[in-house]
């Protein structure tokens, strides 16, 4: 499984520090080249809500080239399939 989580460093304390959000992308089929992915999104702003794992977007994203592409291409793929970036 892939995890992308996104946090803030704060420069202005370390304590402000905190998750803002996390995707989870698994495997779920395909073949050495091309895979599926299905991929979601947690509800949440810090890291107790995100932990909590209470999906709030999810997508599939399919024949995906394993190989052929970078890691961030699926997380790019993932992320316009659940709908961000519009």
């Amino acid at each position: 499984m892939i995890v992308v989580s996104v946090q803030l460093d704060s420069a202005i304390s370390p304590t402000r520090d905190k998750e803002l959000a996390r995707v989870l992308i698994a495997n779920v089929g395909g073949t050495d080249t091309l895979g599926d992915y299905k991929c979601v999104s947690l509800r949440g702003r810090s890291k107790e809500q995100l932990d909590r794992r209470v999906v709030q977007r999810q997508a599939l994203v399919e024949n995906h080239p394993r190989q052929a592409e970078h890691v961030l291409n699926l997380v790019a793929k993932a992320l316009v399939k659940m709908g961000y970036g519009k």
